[in-house]
Formats: C-alpha cells, structure tokens, sequence
C-alpha cells in the first residue's frame, strides 16, 4: 500500500501532502538536534562541576521556560506570520547552540550553560504552538490524526536517536561537536520550513485577524483560556493529558526504584524508558483509529486505563520482561491521549484563538512533568515504592472514571473544515 490509497486518517495518508511532509522534517531534525543536545548538555555541566545540584539546575533551565513562556508564545503564534516565527526561532537557537560549543570548546565559564540553555528554550516557545495551528490548514480534516500521529512518532523517534547519536559524539570528542551539529540542525529546520509553498490568502502561516482581537498579554491569554472553558470537552482532553505528562514525571523517579527490585539495576532503568518509547510509537499508529471512532469519551477512558493500570500492576511485578511491557503499556496509554487532545483542539477551537489556547494547554502538559517528578519521591518516602505506583495509577484509573461518568454538556458547532488550504497546498 502507497500513500496514495492509504487509509484516512493514518500516518501514511498524512504524508500524501507535501506541504506537511516539510512541516514534519523540520520537526524531525530539529527534535533529533534537541534530544542529542540535552545529553551533551548535561553531561558537560556534571564533568566540569562534578555537582548533581548542577546538573539538576540546567536541566531546569531546559523545562521552565517552556511553562513560564508558553502563553506569551500562543499569543505571538495568533498574531504574526507564523513561517516568520518559526525561522526565527530555528535561527535564535542556531546561534545560541554556536555560542553554547564556543563555550564548550574554548573552556569558558560553565555558568553560562544553562544561561544558554534557558534563552534556546526561551527562543522556541512559539514554535510548537504555530507548528500546531499550521498542521490543519496543510492536511485535510480526515487527515489531521494522522498527521499528529506523525509529530508524535517523531518526538518519541528523536527521543531514541537523539541519545544515541550524542553518545557516539561523545565517544568520538567532545560535547562541542553535538552543540555545532545541533545548531546545524535549526539551519535544516529552517530551510525546510521555507520550502513550504503557499499562494495568497492561502497562505497556511498567516493567522486570521479577529476584528475583536483584546489589547494586552494579559487580555489575549485570558481569550485563550476562555476558549477552553467554553469547550468541556477540550478541557477534559487537557485534564488528561496533564494526568498522563504527571505521570510521566513520577516515571523518571519511581522506574528506577523498580529497575532495583527486580534485579536489573541502573542499566534497566534505561531498559524500561525505552520501553516507554517502543509503547509511544505503538500509539501513535493506533491514533488515526482511535480518533475516528464515535465514542470519544469511550477511547479517552480507555487510552488512560492503558496507562494507569499497568502502572499500577508495575507495583507487585517481579518479572524483568514483564515490568518492562507494563512500562511499555503506559507509554501508549499515555501517547494516544496527547494525540487525542491535540486533534480535538485542532478541530474544536476557532482558528484565531487557536495559539493561545494551545500556548496554555502545552505548557500544563510539561508542568505536568514537573510536579510528578517532585511530588514521586514524597510518595516513595511515605508510601514506598510500591505503593507510590499504587497512588499514581489509581489517580490515572479515577480520572478515566470521570471521563466515562461525567455528564454530558451541549457545545457550539464544530467549525466546518477547511480542506481548500490543505488541497491547494499540497497541489502544488
């Protein structure tokens, strides 16, 4: 089978269109830049350090811009051309992965990593929010869960070869080289950003201007928020998907106490995050089907029981191969709701307050990671570690309950979809 008569809704039949074929190399070689990146990152700041409180610091300064800037990057997504935004932003982080190997080969003060770190993931807050809004102006509306399925494989993609092919640099020289070849990636981002073709009002990167449009951050965030508010079962969607991003963060702490218990030490805590990327991309093929299916509540409930469950089997497993499918599980459990939440926002907000609420939703998602990777170790202190998985995953399982037994509220109509952009696009 082709792409050509590939199924609606599947990863395949998204790649018939070659506007979002370009979309999506920009996100893959970029994702593959950041992961590697990350890895040489740390791994410079603890050899120059030798301080875990070091280590911990910049990989903070990785993960809080993200939240703290979200908002202010939905606003930017809504308001201005976003192929302009989004080659600013490849170009800002490219000179900033320059200027992070310059500070890596010539030994300058290690105080300016995670200075560095913290202004590259300043510099990409509004790149994912137009990377969101563009998607279903270059796709048809059948194919929009395909097409975040792809995004999705991607990501977890990145997050195996990204790792891999930094620790290969790191073998062969030193962390400057990944930051020189990470930079050079957002170059390649940026060239295929441009290579998206639009005619006019066709134009998939220019925002609709609302005649209404509120003056102020603070008013133009709060539009994305009410539009949220306004769809019940957009914020469902989000709800869960924040369960599901806490959990994760829970994971980076909690697996590794089950790595020990089950005799596979350190090493398999690498074994089991695998796993967790093996389940992810397992989801994302099975998100066209889910997202077709009528019974929306249904699928969620039943994609958050993927990944409480196993979570909280995960807590009297003893069997290495076992703990290691169980994690797997989560991963797709957990996958298969970020693509849901991500196409009903996609299909349910109104275009020109699209980037504000997706400036809001994305950056809960990563808070999400963060408190799960605070709140894991007070678990395990008070509950130990089995029974830390027992408290998350039961907290996954009661959510999916209130998606199957909360009642049922009227929304608006679903805006008509828009294929002429997608068609004329891809036509060309």
């Amino acid at each position: 089978m082709n792409i050509k008569n590939a199924p609606a809704g599947t990863i395949r039949a998204a790649l018939r269109y070659p506007a979002f074929r370009w979309l999506l190399a920009a996100l893959a070689v970029s994702q593959v830049g950041d992961w590697l990146y990350n890895l040489a990152l740390v791994v410079l700041v603890y050899d120059r350090t030798h301080s875990a409180l070091w280590a911990g610091v910049t990989t903070a300064a990785r993960v809080v811009p993200v939240v703290a800037l979200g908002p202010l990057g939905g606003v930017l997504a809504d308001r201005f051309d976003r192929r302009r935004i989004m080659i600013t932003c490849d170009l800002a982080r490219m000179g900033l992965m320059a200027l992070l190997a310059v500070v890596a080969a010539a030994g300058l003060p290690i105080a300016l990593a995670p200075v560095i770190a913290a202004a590259a993931t300043a510099a990409a807050a509004p790149y994912l929010p137009c990377a969101a809004a563009v998607t279903p102006r270059v796709v048809g509306d059948a194919d929009l869960p395909g097409a975040n399925a792809a995004r999705s494989a991607v990501t977890g993609a990145g997050i195996v070869l990204g790792p891999a092919l930094g620790g290969v640099l790191l073998l062969l020289g030193s962390p400057a080289a990944a930051f020189a070849l990470n930079a050079a990636t957002f170059g390649l981002s940026a060239l295929a950003v441009l290579a998206i073709r639009a005619r006019g009002d066709l134009n998939p990167f220019r925002p609709r201007r609302a005649a209404d449009r509120p003056a102020g951050l603070l008013r133009e965030v709060a539009r994305g928020a009410a539009a949220l508010r306004a769809h019940p079962a957009a914020l469902r969607l989000v709800g869960a998907d924040i369960m599901c991003s806490t959990l994760y963060g829970t994971q980076t702490v909690l697996l590794l106490m089950v790595s020990r218990r089950i005799g596979l030490g350190a090493q398999g805590y690498g074994y089991l995050f695998a796993a967790i990327g093996v389940g992810g991309l397992l989801g994302s093929a099975l998100a066209g089907r889910a997202s077709r299916s009528p019974r929306s509540r249904s699928v969620l409930a039943a994609a958050l029981i993927a990944a409480g469950l196993p979570t909280l089997l995960l807590a009297v497993t003893r069997w290495p191969a076992a703990a290691i499918v169980l994690t797997g599980l989560t991963g797709l459990g957990a996958v298969l709701v970020e693509i849901l939440t991500e196409t009903s926002l996609q299909r349910t907000l109104d275009e020109d307050v699209f980037g504000r609420a997706y400036g809001l939703a994305f950056p809960a998602a990563i808070a999400g990671i963060v408190v799960g990777s605070v709140i894991a170790p007070g678990l395990a202190v008070l509950l130990g570690g089995s029974g830390a998985l027992v408290a998350v995953g039961g907290a996954v399982l009661a959510y999916a309950l209130l998606v199957l037994h909360r009642p049922r509220r009227a929304t608006r109509a679903v805006p008509a979809p828009r294929p002429a952009v997608a068609d004329v696009v891809a036509a060309r």
